[in-house]
C-alpha cells in the first residue's frame, strides 16, 4: 500500500478523503458489520484484480473477525466467479499476510472432506433454469456449473452460504456483471443476508467498485429488494 506521505505529495485530497470518509465514516456505518465490510471489500479488489491495497485490507479482515478459513475460502470462491488469475494474484499476496500472522496450513479449509447437505429441490430448479437458458449451446459449462460450482463449490462449509453469496454478489458489482445480480441477490437473501445490509453492500462498493458501477447495479438491486417478502 502506499506510504501515505506519498499519496499526500501526489494528492492531499484523495488522503483526507480516505481518512475523513472512507476509513472515518463509511467502515463505521452500522449497516454491515466490520468484518462484512471486509469481506465485500476483499471481493471488490480480488475481482478487480486490484492488488495494491489487498494486503492491508487482508489484515483488516482479520482484525475485523474473519478467520484464515474464511478468507482462504473466499479466495477459492472467487476464482470462479472473477476468473482463475485474479484469485492467483491474490494467493501470492495472501501468502505474505499468513506467513506475517503465523497463519500454517492447519488453520486453513482442507482441499476436500464433509460438505453442507445440498438442497435437492432447489438445486434441481436451479439446473433446469440453467439447461434451458443455455438451450445446448454450451453442454460443458452447464455440467461443470452443477458439478463443479452447486454441487461442490457452494458446500464447502469454510464459508458460510450467506457470507458465499455475499462474497459473490459483491464481485458481480464490483465488475459490472449486472445480469447475474438478481439470481445471486436472492439466494443470498435467502440464506440470511438482509434488506439493510444489501442496500449496504453497494454503499461500500461505490467506493471500492466506482460509482458507475454501484449505479449500474442500483436499478437491479431495488428491483430484487421491492419484490422480496416485507
Amino acid at each position: 500500500m502506499p506510504f501515505m506521505d506519498d499519496v499526500r505529495a501526489v494528492a492531499p485530497a484523495l488522503e483526507k478523503y480516505r481518512q475523513d470518509v472512507v476509513l472515518g465514516d463509511l467502515w463505521n456505518r452500522p449497516g454491515l458489520s466490520p468484518r462484512d465490510r471486509s469481506l465485500v471489500t476483499l471481493a471488490a479488489l480480488i475481482a478487480r484484480n486490484q492488488t495494491i491495497e489487498l494486503a492491508f485490507y487482508l489484515g483488516r479482515a482479520l482484525d475485523n473477525g474473519a478467520t484464515p478459513a474464511e478468507v482462504s475460502e473466499t479466495v477459492t470462491h472467487l476464482a470462479f466467479y472473477t476468473g482463475w488469475a485474479n484469485a492467483m494474484s491474490a494467493v501470492t499476496i495472501a501468502k505474505d499476510v499468513f506467513a506475517a500472522r503465523k497463519i500454517g496450513t492447519d488453520q486453513l479449509p482442507p482441499a476436500a472432506g464433509p460438505q453442507l447437505a445440498l438442497d435437492e429441490a432447489a438445486e434441481a430448479q436451479r439446473a433446469t433454469r440453467v439447461a434451458e437458458q443455455s438451450g445446448g449451446a454450451a453442454p460443458g459449462l452447464v455440467q461443470y456449473t452443477a458439478d463443479v460450482l452447486f454441487r461442490d463449490l457452494w458446500l464447502r462449509p469454510g464459508l458460510a452460504p450467506r457470507d458465499r453469496s455475499l462474497v459473490t454478489v459483491s464481485a458481480l458489482v464490483a465488475t459490472g456483471q449486472v445480469a447475474q445480480i438478481t439470481y445471486h441477490l436472492n439466494r443470498a437473501m435467502d440464506n440470511g443476508l438482509t434488506k439493510p445490509e444489501a442496500g449496504e453492500l453497494l454503499t461500500q462498493l461505490a467506493f471500492y467498485a466506482g460509482w458507475p458501477n454501484a449505479f449500474s447495479a442500483l436499478p437491479v438491486v431495488k428491483d430484487v429488494l421491492e419484490k422480496r417478502p416485507r
